[in-house]
């Protein structure tokens, strides 16, 4: 799996043109699933999303985790995560699960992440969406099982 992190002091997620998910300060975090990857995969980078320190302190320091300051999390599926664009013009999209696999993977984290405590929202699987965002800082942080 890969995530793209992005620390936000709001996002929101849009589908025909209507409001489907949206959160205050938290992370919005883009999910996408490579063949073979599965619930462990899923559970493991939760744990890593949930805990990681990336929230600043009363001094101005990353030393603070979402579990610490409570944010929100919008978990969007993004398959493009595995494009392949090493070679030729257009990306080879080889790498990413079947969308039935991705489903359920995508799903296993943002349900682990809510076991952990956190307030998820999600974007719609298979779907064109409108991503919007205020990135804090910015932060943006790049994760790979």
């Amino acid at each position: 799996m890969r995530l793209v992190i992005q620390r936000v002091t709001r996002a929101a997620v849009r589908v025909g043109g209507k409001a489907l998910a949206d959160i205050g300060p938290g992370l919005l975090v883009l999910v996408g699933v490579g063949r073979g990857d599965g619930p462990t995969e899923a559970e493991w980078l939760a744990g890593k999303v949930h805990h990681l320190r990336i929230f600043e302190d009363g001094q101005g320091k990353m030393n603070l985790s979402l579990a610490q300051v409570g944010g929100e999390v919008l978990v969007v599926p993004q398959f493009t995560l595995y494009g392949d664009a090493s070679k030729g013009r257009r990306p080879s999209w080889a790498g990413a699960a079947p969308p039935e696999e991705a489903t359920r993977s995508v799903d296993d984290f943002a349900s682990a992440l809510e076991a952990l405590g956190a307030s998820v929202k999600r974007g719609s699987f298979r779907e064109h969406m409108e991503v919007e965002l205020v990135n804090d800082g910015p932060v943006t942080i790049l994760l790979e099982s």
